[in-house]
């Protein structure tokens, strides 16, 4: 198979960079929501403890995993040791699901002291089918590419796997939360067929928020689809470690 040399010159840093300002706008958004019309945040078990739910899923199922997908696009990481690489892609992954935990328990602690039925609507499915696939995707990379007895041939073969079901969780997460948002409006504000220029300004700021976490994932998900942003194959010489 040939191999192609990639040009220095990329414009991968400055559209990482305003990836990055997206996602912070996303979280900040979704804790502004929560604080200014959703009564702010505890650990009492209220609706307040509700509000952790969207800011952790947020931040973590959708801005630091795609953070996590994102890593081996950085040029400086087509070049060396991958194992530094590699560590950091778990890390932000791990790091991704501890605060997923964290927002699942927020949301089922909530339902628990109100006697509120869990798992009750689609978005309640597809979020923790989304989390499930997650942690089976953390565990199979784990085994399969940082545990130094995974056979090369297992690895070869997993790889196109790991990658298309990164992308797959990521737009399952991105899908969950615009389901979320749209569950939560509809509980909170009962404007049934309201004109949408006549909508609240909290239906407004929610939608809106939908649509950057859509774009969010949408702009990775091409970033991992893009040839020239992809790391050069292993017997590329720009590639040699």
């Amino acid at each position: 198979r040939r191999c192609h040399r990639r040009s220095p010159a990329m414009p991968f840093p400055p559209f990482c960079a305003f990836l990055g300002a997206l996602g912070l706008l996303c979280v900040a958004m979704v804790g502004a929501w929560c604080q200014h019309w959703r009564g702010g945040f505890s650990l009492d078990g209220g609706s307040r403890t509700f509000n952790w739910h969207p800011v952790l899923m947020v931040a973590g199922l959708v801005v630091l995993y795609g953070a996590a997908a994102l890593v081996y696009r950085i040029p400086s990481a087509w070049r060396g040791p991958k194992l530094p690489w590699k560590v950091l892609h778990g890390g932000l992954a791990l790091g991704a699901f501890v605060l997923t935990v964290l927002g699942l328990a927020a949301v089922f602690r909530f339902h628990r002291s109100q006697g509120t039925p869990n798992m009750y609507s689609l978005h309640s499915w597809m979020g923790l089918a989304t989390v499930l696939l997650f942690s089976c995707q953390w565990a199979a990379g784990f085994g399969a590419f940082l545990l130094p007895w995974a056979p090369t041939w297992l690895r070869a073969l997993y790889k196109p796997i790991h990658v298309f079901f990164g992308s797959a969780i990521l737009m399952l997460s991105v899908a969950s939360c615009a389901s979320g948002i749209n569950e939560k409006l509809f509980f909170s504000l009962k404007n049934g067929t309201t004109q949408y220029k006549l909508l609240p300004a909290e239906a407004l700021f929610a939608n809106t928020l939908g649509i950057l976490i859509l774009i969010f994932g949408v702009l990775v998900v091409a970033a991992l689809a893009r040839p020239s942003w992809k790391r050069p194959d292993s017997d590329c010489p720009d590639s040699r470690q």
